[in-house]
């Protein structure tokens, strides 16, 4: 981050921007095709647990000596620096997640917008490797966008979506062809609940701040305001834009186009030019998403190998700034993800990702109840709610989509197994060296 330190506004529009980025824009038409009108509702629901997740991220920092995320909180509460390792790869893994799906959603506004050349190549992964490693560029040489700018984009954001959001329902409200919805039918459903795990991967954006309390005036007060105040924008902002999508566009459509269900939204009010300004909309949120958490991360990835918790390979912890090699290394993996992944494994992933640290961290809260500054309501909420979507999210993958369930599981166990290798690697040498003594 460059220029002046952030205030408030600056700081709400960091996490906003990639709540945004991720809600609307990636996720939002996967959430309609399994919540269906009650999409609103799930968005809603994830935001809140998220929410009590943020109350224990805040929590846990007023009460310790040290400022920080949820490795350094694991390690100041718990001294336990393999389960801090543990989760801090989890969560470095699902940053990768989110930045592939940003890249996803990317390459598939780039294809409706660049007409197709003939050249037989898919321009969709294409366009999502140019994406990240654009970004991973900019981020190499160290431009980023400044407090200032990004506060401008989020605002544009903000304006582009409820403007065409309360012109898009007031539309569907006028026009005999359209019958509003707000699906409260669908409360009670299981697919109510599936969808509210699905999108959880699109409330991790306010995270991003906890690790930039050098970069933000005053920042033990101002990052618990930015988070909450960001967290509300996003309820209101995917609630509208879920609303609209559910009403205007057509259910098949989305079914076979998830990516880009808010530009078809769009298009029964304000025709083909509609389409095309969200589409440029979506280009440019999707790619301000891909940036900041690809440089938040990087920042992560910095600290962790500072405790010697990745190996040094991965980047050089004295570097000024990001480590170039960590941003390489990071931005290799999401374009890799982006390129061979499907929408629904690249969400469904990052959701259980966020909803296992999110999980932990709330459950560390709770540990600390008896401080008098520490509630323990919202981090038992915290818990329950995503102990709960986890289990549901992979029974909705393995009864609904085999094949997505079996890439998710897959990709679990590949970096648990990672994660046990590197932090048990003495237990494990140890061991065979034992036998190797034996035979």
């Amino acid at each position: 981050m460059s220029g002046d330190k952030l205030g408030l506004p600056g700081a709400a529009a960091i996490g906003l921007g990639g709540m945004i980025g991720g809600g609307v824009f990636s996720v939002l038409g996967v959430v309609v095709g399994v919540a269906g009108p009650a999409a609103w509702m799930a968005f809603t629901a994830a935001s809140l647990v998220s929410m009590c997740a943020a109350y224990s991220y805040i929590a846990l920092n007023r009460i310790s000596d040290q400022n920080g995320g949820s490795v350094t909180q694991i390690e100041q509460f718990l001294g336990n620096g393999t389960l801090a390792g543990m989760v801090g790869w989890t969560l470095l893994f699902g940053y990768v997640g989110a930045i592939a799906m940003y890249a996803f959603a990317f390459g598939e506004f780039a294809v409706r917008l660049v007409p197709d050349l003939g050249l037989g190549v898919p321009i969709r992964p294409v366009a999502s490797i140019a994406a990240v490693g654009l970004f991973v560029l900019l981020n190499v040489v160290g431009a980023r966008a400044t407090g200032t700018s990004e506060e401008v984009l989020v605002a544009l954001k903000i304006l582009i979506l409820g403007g065409v959001s309360v012109a898009g329902l007031y539309f569907g409200w006028q026009s005999p062809e359209y019958t509003l919805t707000l699906g409260f039918s669908r409360a009670a459903s299981i697919g109510l609940v599936t969808a509210t795990a699905i999108s959880f991967v699109s409330f991790q954006g306010w995270q991003l701040l906890v690790y930039d309390y050098e970069s933000i005036k005053d920042a033990s007060k101002t990052i618990p305001r930015a988070i909450y105040v960001s967290i509300v924008g996003a309820i209101i902002i995917d609630s509208l834009v879920a609303i609209l999508v559910v009403n205007l566009a057509e259910r098949q459509t989305i079914q076979a186009h998830p990516e880009i269900a808010v530009a078809q939204a769009v298009e029964p009010f304000l025709g083909e030019i509609g389409f095309t300004f969200v589409a440029v909309a979506a280009l440019f949120s999707t790619g301000s998403a891909i940036n900041g958490t690809l440089f938040s991360a990087a920042h992560f990835t910095k600290r962790l190998l500072s405790d010697g918790l990745v190996p040094d390979q991965l980047g050089d912890s004295d570097s000024d700034g990001a480590p170039q090699r960590t941003v390489v290394v990071l931005g290799f993996g999401a374009a890799a993800f982006a390129a061979v992944g499907s929408l629904e494994g690249i969400t469904s992933f990052g959701s259980l990702a966020f909803l296992v640290v999110f999980g932990t961290m709330s459950w560390l809260a709770f540990t600390q109840r008896d401080h008098e500054e520490v509630s323990a309501v919202w981090p038992a909420c915290g818990v329950l709610g995503t102990a709960a979507f986890g289990p549901i999210l992979l029974w909705h993958l393995a009864t609904k989509q085999p094949a997505v369930f079996e890439t998710v599981v897959l990709l679990t166990a590949v970096v648990v197994g990672l994660e046990l290798l590197y932090f048990e690697r003495d237990s494990i040498e140890d061991g065979v060296a034992q036998i190797e003594t034996k035979l």
